[in-house]
């Protein structure tokens, strides 16, 4: 087993997180040879052990760490929300299991890693081309760290969300090794290809589609795309998020979940606003600042979004054009990934740089308005729209066959994104072209999902103490 320390994923001489690609140089057949001689120090099927270290740290203690930067009166929603069930605490709990990964066997070889790759961080989007897509969606955790940590992470949510949805631990494990299948042949395919094709390859919504069988299936999946792409997210969002008061356009108080802080009933609050919003701008290429001036800011509240992302200071700015057309802008707080105390600090002194890059990077296609910019505060965060023709996956409705489809979907948008910015044809030499890697990862994401499970029945007691306060929303 190889260490998977900070001590051996940093460079000895700085702590910061060392660039991801092809380090040694040589053909990509040389690449790959590389990659096969890795297994005699870091066997394939190693990466299917887990078990819980001795001196594992308490969850609820890790995760209850980093209460101290939100907002004390967002914790009870964040909280209730990992209640729920397992699934949703292994959701809000990236940190707890980075550590966890970091005790786990590791070949050296980097990516840019998502660093909280479960199965709800994926789904379709549009580009700025208008094409939708199906890849990755969030970046928080984005950092250079081991390719098996996203695989692992990604795995193992497979079985806690057949669990959820009432399915066997068989269509959880079929899913997870499904996954794992589809990640080392698409990453194969990549590695013959020149890194020009890799860097404009794309995960279609055809391509997906072409992956669902059903006839029936097909079809609905075609109608949410092209409901999607009808028009943009803030059109949708604005009926719902705002309306007029007083004559003026105000996005809606719904507390504890959409509100205005204090802050906000300054008088020059907008002026302090609009200084952020200048300052964010100049992180933006020329045309996309031009597309920007053609809207003006006229509100600004705290929206709460996700699980692992509730109590961060997370704005949306309302912003409209000359002809009423709403834009709604997404301002979240960006702090230090989760994996940064076991792959090594970022390069980027700003957080929200580090997101925008490691986005870039890992991404077909990003937001026309990603940037990033330090707030009044110090904070660092970064922007983007709130919503533009997203698609989530309706997990809750899957059955074996779905789980599988879309299990092979998600380990298609991982390699790209790993064989974007990583080293595909290492990666691949290792993996091979068996299922020793793949039988492994249904095997961790088993142990693993159990361990999820004892860590949320964890949650339940304390919050049956009193230690842990929770909000039960409707």
């Amino acid at each position: 087993m190889t260490k998977s320390t900070k001590v051996s994923l940093a460079t000895a001489a700085d702590d910061r997180a060392p660039p991801v690609g092809p380090q040694r140089g040589g053909s990509p057949d040389e690449l790959m040879d590389f990659g096969k001689r890795l297994r005699s120090t870091v066997p394939r099927l190693s990466h299917g052990v887990w078990k819980k270290p001795a001196d594992r740290a308490d969850p609820i203690a890790q995760i209850q760490a980093s209460d101290h930067e939100r907002l004390p009166e967002l914790l009870p929603v964040r909280y209730g929300r990992m209640l729920v069930s397992p699934f949703t605490f292994y959701r809000g709990a990236a940190g707890v299991m980075a550590a966890d990964l970091a005790t786990t066997p590791a070949t050296g070889l980097r990516v840019q890693a998502c660093g909280d790759c479960h199965l709800l961080n994926f789904g379709g989007f549009a580009t700025p081309e208008r094409n939708i897509v199906f890849d990755i969606n969030d970046f928080d955790e984005t950092l250079p760290a081991p390719w098996e940590w996203d695989v692992k992470r990604l795995a193992a949510s497979f079985v806690l969300a057949a669990r959820s949805a009432g399915l066997s631990d068989s269509v959880g494990h079929d899913a997870a090794v499904g996954a794992a299948t589809s990640y080392r042949k698409r990453l194969s395919a990549y590695a013959r290809m020149s890194p020009l094709e890799v860097w404009y390859a794309s995960v279609s919504a055809e391509d997906f589609i072409s992956l669902v069988t059903d006839p029936d299936r097909k079809k609905f999946a075609r109608r949410r795309i092209a409901k999607a792409a009808e028009t943009s997210g803030s059109e949708l969002d604005y009926p719902r998020l705002a309306g007029m008061t007083g004559g003026q356009v105000h996005i809606r108080d719904a507390p504890p979940l959409i509100f205005h802080p204090e802050v906000a009933r300054a008088p020059d609050f907008m002026a302090r606003l609009e200084a952020v919003l200048a300052t964010y701008r100049e992180t933006l290429p020329d045309e996309r600042r031009a597309l920007l001036d053609h809207y003006r800011l006229v509100d600004a509240a705290i929206k709460v979004v996700g699980i692992g992302s509730v109590g961060r200071r997370c704005w949306i700015a309302l912003m409209m054009s000359a002809a009423n057309d709403p834009l709604f802008l997404q301002f979240k707080e960006a702090r230090a990934s989760v994996l940064e105390p076991y792959a090594g600090t970022s390069l980027y002194p700003h957080h929200g740089q580090r997101v925008v890059v490691g986005q870039r990077l890992m991404q077909p296609a990003s937001d026309v308005f990603l940037g990033w910019v330090k707030g009044e505060d110090g904070r660092h965060l970064y922007a983007r729209q709130l919503r533009d023709a997203k698609i989530k996956p309706l997990i809750e409705t899957f059955d074996a066959e779905m789980l599988q489809v879309y299990a092979a979907g998600c380990g298609w948008a991982l390699a790209r994104s790993h064989a974007k910015a990583g080293d595909a044809w290492t990666i691949s030499g290792y993996l091979g072209s068996n299922g020793h890697f793949d039988d492994a990862m249904g095997k961790f994401a088993l142990a693993y999902a159990d361990q999820a499970e004892a860590d949320h029945a964890e949650l339940k007691r304390a919050v049956r103490a009193g230690k842990v306060q929770v909000l039960q929303e409707a």
